[in-house]
């Protein structure tokens, strides 16, 4: 066993590991016993709206998570997973040289078809390619790093800075995600003095969420910065080290922050993606698809090999285990139940009730929820349409109704494609916020077509991340063995019109 993961505990000692979520909508910290995965003690603190945000916020939130916690002073590792694609710049002082664009921010939607279509004009073009530069460049940048870029991902919000804020794209030195600038930031580095050092290469990330930037090749395991150089005009910039599944960053903890009363420190994980660490936190396995309803929806599948789907609707990420994580994931996800809720002026539960005394396909009402542009399929620009509407079927009802089939029928478009490249699925496994939804529940497996299965209300990411965590403390080849506990497995009569009839009204 290497020497960092030397810390064996005594005969009946507990030994505590911390997993972080720093999610767009707030940071949670799970205080967790390292042999069981038994929750000890959680702490959470909210991240402010919006899609551009100031990381300070993400610190601040950190240490009153941790305090609410109980602290993190007993902790012998942690690790810390976070929302994907967010750009996080920082110059050579280590300071924040802009607010974070988050996931959510489509602002680079031109960006990113610009990268599309520059990478299909290079030269030369091989017989088996595409006539079309667009269709070219899509199929070049997915066998490049696994997906093409969108309006989400990293290079494509570089791309706009380079465009709109030269002066900020002068001063980047680093760059990187917010697990990465969160876990850096715990190992006690941060903004310095002119003239010091601010240790910068001492930035360290792991394949997960690395993989969603659009400038590493997960498969090759290695940075690209020729896609970076097209992105703005030079590659002279420190990314975070690339760290494997159960590898402990060269450094530890600040004793300030955690493993103060932990000898030889905390250690820190490589910490890793939102999605691929929920994944690592329900234990999935090959032929597992989670479906998440959070803020954004995401189906996504453990698979064993890179996926390449050359249309570029399946991101090819990687997961948390040295595996792969094929998903495609909407912008719109639970949310789209807020709207409902907001415009029939109801709480979630009688949302629910009056979705569920309407039949299936809502009278004949349809919702595309795309309220706020969507990424599957990839319309940064579109609006959300209800159509349909007689005077007939205008009822609360019905109304009800439609928005939460439009949500289940947007998941079934990632799972569809996720199927389309070859993907097995035997079970499907439903998260997240949306989930807590008793309508959502009841049909699911109506509209998606096969049973699914509901994990136990939990705050999944963050158990990910104290598993990872815990791996990493203990040395093992592969991630300790935690039970997962179903609540329950839904099945219904598949109601595939439901489904077609939303195919016809998004189009």
């Amino acid at each position: 066993m290497n020497a960092q993961h030397s810390q064996n505990p005594q005969p009946n000692e507990r030994v505590l590991v911390a997993g972080i979520d720093t999610s767009t909508q707030s940071t949670k910290v799970r205080v967790t016993d390292a042999a069981t995965g038994e929750l000890v003690r959680l702490g959470q603190a909210k991240h402010p709206d919006g899609t551009s945000v100031d990381p300070e916020c993400w610190w601040l939130a950190f240490h009153s998570a941790a305090e609410a916690a109980g602290g993190l002073g007993d902790v012998k590792a942690l690790s810390v997973g976070g929302q994907q694609h967010g750009m996080v710049l920082l110059d050579s002082r280590g300071r924040v040289i802009r607010d974070a664009l988050l996931w959510n921010d489509t602002r680079s939607a031109p960006q990113a078809e610009s990268l599309i279509e520059r990478l299909g004009r290079i030269e030369p073009v091989t017989a088996e390619e595409p006539e079309d530069v667009v269709q070219r460049g899509r199929q070049r940048w997915v066998k490049a790093v696994g997906s093409s870029p969108v309006a989400s991902y990293t290079l494509t919000k570089l791309a706009w800075v380079a465009e709109n804020e030269p002066e900020n794209a002068e001063r980047i030195a680093a760059v990187c995600l917010p697990h990465d600038w969160l876990s850096w930031r715990i190992a006690g580095f941060g903004p310095v003095e002119e003239g010091q050092d601010a240790h910068l290469e001492a930035l360290f990330t792991d394949r997960s969420d690395a993989s969603g930037t659009s400038y590493y090749d997960a498969a090759a395991d290695q940075y690209r910065p020729d896609l970076i150089d097209m992105a703005i005009g030079r590659h002279d910039v420190i990314l975070p080290k690339v760290l494997g599944p159960r590898e402990a960053a060269h450094v530890k903890a600040s004793p300030e922050i955690a493993g103060a009363n932990v000898a030889g420190g905390c250690l820190i994980g490589p910490g890793g993606g939102d999605n691929a660490m929920a994944s690592l936190g329900l234990g999935m396995n090959v032929g597992d698809v989670s479906i998440s309803l959070g803020t954004s929806g995401v189906a996504a599948a453990v698979a064993e090999k890179p996926v390449y789907d050359l249309t570029g609707a399946v991101s090819g990420f990687a997961d948390c285990t040295g595996h792969f994580l094929p998903l495609a994931c909407t912008i719109n996800g639970s949310r789209i139940l807020d709207a409902g809720r907001s415009a029939l002026g109801v709480d979630y539960e009688e949302l629910g009730r009056l979705a569920l005394q309407s039949e299936p396909g809502a009278g004949g009402l349809t919702l595309v929820p795309y309220f706020d542009g969507e990424r599957t399929p990839n319309r940064p620009d579109a609006k959300a349409t209800l159509t349909g509407m007689t005077l007939a079927n205008t009822t609360r009802q019905n109304f009800a109704r439609a928005f939460v089939e439009g949500l289940l029928c947007s998941q079934r478009d990632c799972l569809e494609l996720i199927k389309r490249l070859g993907a097995s699925v035997n079970r499907i496994l439903l998260i997240g916020g949306g989930s807590k939804s008793e309508a959502v529940r009841i049909l699911a497996p109506a509209i998606l077509g096969m049973p699914v299965s509901r994990p136990a209300t939990d705050e999944y990411v963050a158990i990910g991340a104290a598993r990872q965590a815990a791996w990493v403390l203990d040395g093992g080849v592969e991630p300790p063995a935690w039970d997962l506990s179903i609540d329950g497995t839904e099945t219904a009569e598949p109601t595939p019109d439901v489904y077609k009839a939303y195919e016809r009204a998004r189009g």
